[in-house]
Formats: structure tokens, C-alpha cells, sequence
């Protein structure tokens, strides 16, 4: 085009060119790569505008792990008017992707634009003179590196511009006809690109999973009752992989086990927690260490390393991984605690501190201190995680991280992923929402939440809509409980509470977590605690699983359904497309998911006690449907069909079904 700069200065934000501001997803202003797993739709966005009334263009320039660019993505805008542009990139590798935002003069649209005002305005050929030459100039420069199979429709269309036989229209329809062709393959002026950006890519384990918590030491263990005497039968690996198989059979994907590590003997905790342990008193798993070794040893009533590795090999063989408890504290007697006693605090008395979360006390855990010899504690802890990912780990639950320095676990993460980006690394951190989202961001795979305490719908609703907007960073996990946490509604809640917070936490969340006991309703808290009586962290908790379920006292069967429920719908494995619908009853949450063609529409009663009644109004376009059509819904928990549009009534009775889950059907 005459007079038309084509080459623009490269910088986005306010200096270059095209501003470009705003880019997403950007963790930390790019300090941290944003996060996504393989096959994932990430949205992509930026704001951009210019001077004047030429037409701008924007596109994503994405590239994968090896530099390669990918083709090209052309990005739109949305109506809001604030000059957002949208797009989506489909990662199918893992590694460290980098998107660029590219914006620039489109001076076709400009013509075009211009072209279409001005034949409505009635203006003639001399009127559009300059217009007419510009235009086959455009095309000109287009024809020049399209595709060979369009290249004859825009030298065609830049000819007839320029032919003075023919009347206006003829001479401008194929001009303004070639525009697909020339939004596939634009001229771009004044180029002006952002940054680059960050995006680490996982496998979608990282993103999906179903986790089953069970400690190895229960299973297979026999405590001896009443008159009884003797010492308590301690579970070991081999027992415990006969509980394996039962665990595959209700689907779940990761098998969490808390650590497997010696405990400590000095001042080991008694049963529910008590102070002075009795001689057959097992001690919690996190007081970790002893004379039999530490971090990188194995209790010796588990069995051996060989015994592990079976272990994890017989998981694998029945399609699910084990995770491991990365817990970075001591037992007093950890061999660390004479090896590296400057890894410790010591008090004015010269004793050293144990840890504290006021009021509770942890008289058998030493925590570390990481600022007396950081680079020494990396080192060490950077060996123990690599010794059990050579022993066939890949996925770790991170007991309570946010007690440690953020930037040690940005750089041990970092460096792990380095060698093995396989690694997960799941986030225990109950703690202040800065904290958690700041693991999040920092490198943490995924994330305990608060969904344990959020049960009303405005609580669950307005947090789920929070995650949503920071899964770029910080990817949920809801567990339904942990051995330190029974929520007052399992309490009180009765078996179909168990059934309502299961239906959230798998379909809500991609991944979700269950402790085992949960199948067999265990409810009993101790007193003025919201943790269990009888806590498994302190002593033994042998289950008849199969007793439970043959005399129907199991909820193993509903969780089988729910994660089945889940592997068969693609849409529930996913977060973002999360969507809350309206019931105008409080009681009730409804909300759906939709992927492709594949649409999940949940109702859930959050009252296990009465019947509720409710009406509808769904967002039709969210379920791919316009506003008057109908369809049906098929409830995969009872099998039931009915018939629904915008607005529907809903009966949950929780003695019965507390939620319909449904899969939607369009008419043929």
C-alpha cells in the first residue's frame, strides 16, 4: 500500500507500536510459567488497540517445547468493548511452551471497512478512485504468500479492481468476497510483538486424578480386643497390597500414602494423641526418624525397599500410582538431628524447639530451620525426593509446605522437574489464601483447598468461581476428609452427607480425595475437636471392607459410580468450564460441564436431612442450546430419562438420591 509504514517496532505494552497490554495467562508479571496440561483449551487474551480508525489484527505466535512455531492463530474480540482479544492454544506435549502476542495494522480490514461505508453512502467510481487501487495493491502483496490453492482468487480479485470495463459492483464484489481468505492470510503492517510468555506443560495427571489415602499399617493389622493380650499385628506392604485391588475397583487413580518412614521413639505420641505412649503404641508416621534411619529409609514393620517397589509395581499393574508424603520434619532421635544440628532451632535453655501451631503442640517433631544452612537442607532434600523417584515415585503429597521458605520450594521443584517433569507435586496448605495461591505460582503441581469447609451454596459457588479464575496457576484438589480433618456436617450429616460432599468433590473439581473410612461412613469425632476419635495417625485402624459390603455399610459402590461417572465423561475432566446455574432454592446447587459434545448437568441437594423442592433456570447457551429448545437428560445414578428446556422442578429426597447427575442429549 502507498504510503503505508510496513515494518513496526517490535516491545509490546504502551511503548511499542500497537499497545499490547494485559497479556493471559501471566503468572507474577511472567516471573513464573503459567500452568496447563496436554489437550488442554487455554483461553489466551490481551488488550490491544491503536491510534485512528485503521482496522488492527492480533494472533498468537505459539511454540512448543522445541522453539518450533505453530500455525497460525489469529485471535478476536470480544463485545465488551474494551479492546479484548481471545484465543484458544491446544498444547499436545509436554514441556515449557512460549506464546507471544503479535498485533498489527490489518490493511485490508482497513479497506474493506472503508470500501463497504462508502458504496452505502452511495459514493461512485471517481469517489472511490484511490480506493479501488489501494485495494488491488493489498491483494497484490497477499497473493505473494498465500497458499498456491488461493493465490489465483486474489490476483483475480486485485484484476477485476483495476478493470475500467466493468461497473462498480463487479469491479469491488470479488475484492470484498476474498475476505475469509484474506483473515486466514493477512498482510500485516506496523508489527509490533509482547514478551514472550511462559507455559508449563504436564501430563493430564496433574490436572485429573481421583486419590485414595489408606496407611499401609492398618491393612492387614490385628488388634487385639478385649481380654486379648500381646502387642498389636502391624500391616506390612505385602498385606497392604491386598487391599490394592479394591481400591482399582472404585476407580481411583493415585494411591496416597502417609509417610513410610521409622518413626521416632522419643517422646512418640500415644493413641489420640496423647502425650505418654504405651509400649505397642505405633507413634504418627510424620514424627519421622529414628535409629533405623530417616527420610530415605523405610519402617522396618512395612517390610524392605524390595517390598515397596513391589508394592508400587502392583499398583501400577492395576492402572493407578502411589503417592508418597514428602514431610520435611524430625523425630528428636532423626538421625539429621546429631548429624546436622545447625538444620534445627536452638532455644536459650539449649534445647531445641519442637514444633508449634498454637495451641497444639508437636512434641515429637523437630521443624527444620532453613536459614542456617539453606544450601545443605536443599542439597539433602533434592537427594531423598530423587531417591524415591528412582524407586519408581512420580507423585508426592507435600505435608504442610507453607511452614517452609516459598523460595526453597521453587527452586527444589524446579530442579526436580529439570530431569523428571513428570513429578507432581501436591500442595498441603491450610493456610492463608496468599500463601496458598503463592505455592500455586511458584511451581506446586495442585492444591488442598477449603473445600472441606465451604457447604452452603454461596460459599461453594462464589470459591469455585475463585479457583476457576486462578487455575492458570493454582490447581484445585477437594477432598471430601483427611485423618486430621471430619468436617461437623460428616459428623452430624448422617450417610447421605457422605453421598453430598462425594457428588461435589468429584464433579466439581478434576481431582478429588478421599481417606479411607469414608466408604464405611465414619463419623465419630473426638470431643470438641473437628478430627476423628481414635485417630489412625496414632495407632492402628484395621477395616473388614469386605464385611461392609457384603451387609450393604459400605459407600464403596456410589464412590465406584462417581469415578466412573467421571473416566466416561470428558467433560468432567476439566475445571474451566465450569458453569453455575440458577434453582431458586438455596438448599440446592446445580451446575454443569461441557466439552465437545459430551454436556454433564448436576443437581445436589446440600441437605441430607429433608426433601427439597426447587425450579430451574438453566443457562441454555452454556449447555449448547438456544434459549427455546428442549432435550433430554439421562441420570447415570438412577438411570432414569426425563424431559427438560430453560426451567425445570427438581425433587431431591437424600434418603433416596440427594443429586441427579446428568448426561445431556440433544434431539435428534
Amino acid at each position: 500500500m502507498s504510503g503505508i509504514r510496513r515494518n513496526g517496532r517490535n516491545g509490546g505494552g504502551l511503548d511499542g507500536r500497537i499497545p499490547i497490554e494485559s497479556a493471559w495467562p501471566v503468572v507474577e508479571c511472567g516471573r513464573y510459567p503459567a500452568k496447563a496440561v496436554v489437550g488442554e483449551q487455554l483461553p489466551v487474551a490481551a488488550t490491544v488497540y491503536r491510534e485512528g480508525y485503521d482496522a488492527v489484527g492480533v494472533n498468537v505466535l505459539w511454540r512448543d517445547p522445541s522453539g518450533e512455531r505453530h500455525p497460525f492463530i489469529r485471535m478476536l474480540p470480544d463485545d465488551s468493548g474494551a479492546e479484548r482479544w481471545h484465543a484458544e492454544v491446544v498444547p499436545d506435549s509436554p514441556g515449557m511452551w512460549t506464546f507471544t502476542i503479535e498485533a498489527w495494522s490489518d490493511p485490508y480490514l482497513t479497506w474493506k471497512n472503508a470500501v463497504e461505508k462508502k458504496l452505502a453512502a452511495g459514493q461512485g467510481v471517481a469517489d472511490l478512485a484511490n480506493d479501488l487501487e489501494i485495494g488491488a495493491e493489498c491483494l497484490t502483496r497477499a497473493s505473494t504468500r498465500v497458499p498456491a490453492s488461493v493465490r489465483a482468487v486474489l490476483r483475480a480479485a486485485a484484476t477485476a479492481l483495476r478493470d475500467e470495463e466493468l461497473d462498480l459492483a463487479h469491479r469491488v464484489s470479488p475484492a470484498l468476497a476474498a475476505a475469509e481468505v484474506m483473515w486466514r492470510n493477512p498482510v500485516r503492517d506496523l508489527v509490533t510483538r509482547s514478551v514472550p510468555y511462559q507455559v508449563w506443560v504436564e501430563r493430564q495427571r496433574a490436572l485429573c486424578g481421583a486419590w485414595y489415602e489408606f496407611f499401609p499399617r492398618s491393612e492387614g493389622a490385628v488388634v487385639p480386643e478385649g481380654d486379648a493380650v500381646g502387642p498389636a499385628s502391624h500391616g506390612t506392604f505385602r498385606t497392604a497390597a491386598e487391599r490394592l485391588p479394591g481400591i482399582a475397583a472404585m476407580g481411583f487413580d493415585i494411591v496416597y500414602l502417609p509417610p513410610i518412614h521409622p518413626i521416632g521413639k522419643v517422646n512418640r505420641k500415644g493413641r489420640n494423641n496423647s502425650l505418654v505412649a504405651e509400649p505397642d503404641d505405633v507413634g504418627s508416621p510424620w514424627a519421622i526418624g529414628s535409629d533405623e534411619g530417616g527420610h530415605d529409609a523405610i519402617h522396618p514393620r512395612l517390610g524392605d525397599l524390595d517390598d515397596f517397589k513391589a508394592f508400587v509395581a502392583r499398583a501400577e499393574e492395576l492402572g493407578m500410582e502411589v503417592a508418597l508424603d514428602l514431610a520435611l520434619q524430625c523425630a528428636p532421635d532423626h538421625p539429621w538431628v546429631k548429624q546436622h544440628p545447625e538444620w534445627f532451632t536452638t532455644l536459650p535453655d539449649g534445647s531445641i524447639a519442637y514444633a508449634e501451631n498454637p495451641p497444639k503442640k508437636y512434641q515429637d517433631i523437630y521443624p527444620l530451620n532453613f536459614d542456617n544452612d539453606p544450601e545443605g537442607i536443599h542439597a539433602e532434600v533434592l537427594r531423598v525426593v530423587r531417591h524415591w523417584i528412582d524407586q519408581g515415585v512420580r507423585v508426592f503429597r507435600v505435608d504442610n509446605p507453607h511452614t517452609k521458605p516459598v523460595n526453597f520450594w521453587h527452586r527444589l521443584i524446579t530442579e526436580i522437574k529439570q530431569r523428571d517433569p513428570d513429578v507432581i507435586f501436591l500442595s498441603e496448605a491450610f493456610t492463608n489464601p496468599a500463601m496458598m495461591h503463592g505455592l500455586g505460582k511458584i511451581g506446586f503441581t495442585q492444591s488442598y483447598t477449603y473445600f472441606t469447609w465451604r457447604t452452603n451454596k454461596w460459599e461453594l459457588t462464589g470459591y469455585c468461581q475463585e479457583l476457576v479464575g486462578a487455575l492458570h496457576y493454582m490447581r484445585p484438589n477437594f477432598w471430601v476428609n483427611t485423618p486430621d480433618i471430619l468436617h461437623e456436617s460428616l459428623q452430624h450429616g448422617g450417610p447421605a452427607m457422605f453421598k453430598i460432599r462425594a457428588v461435589l468433590a468429584s464433579l466439581l473439581a478434576p481431582s478429588w480425595g478421599v481417606y479411607s473410612g469414608y466408604e464405611l461412613y465414619e463419623h465419630l469425632a473426638r470431643p470438641g475437636a473437628e478430627e476423628y476419635l481414635d485417630n489412625e495417625k496414632y495407632q492402628l485402624r484395621p477395616r473388614d471392607w469386605v464385611a461392609a459390603e457384603r451387609e450393604g455399610r459400605s459407600l464403596a459402590p456410589y464412590l465406584t459410580l462417581l469415578n466412573r461417572i467421571r473416566r466416561e465423561n470428558p467433560a468432567l475432566h476439566w475445571m474451566r468450564n465450569l458453569r453455575f446455574h440458577h434453582v431458586d432454592n438455596d438448599a440446592l446447587l446445580c451446575w454443569s460441564k461441557r466439552q465437545g459434545e459430551n454436556t454433564i448437568l448436576v443437581v445436589c441437594s446440600l441437605d441430607s436431612h429433608n426433601i427439597q423442592w426447587g425450579n430451574t433456570r438453566l443457562d441454555m447457551p452454556a449447555l449448547g442450546f438456544d434459549w427455546h429448545e428442549r432435550f433430554s437428560v439421562r441420570d447415570e445414578i438412577t438411570g432414569s430419562t426425563y424431559h427438560w428446556g430453560e426451567h425445570n422442578t427438581v425433587r431431591l429426597d437424600p434418603h433416596h438420591e440427594p443429586a441427579h447427575v446428568f448426561t445431556v442429549h440433544r434431539y435428534s
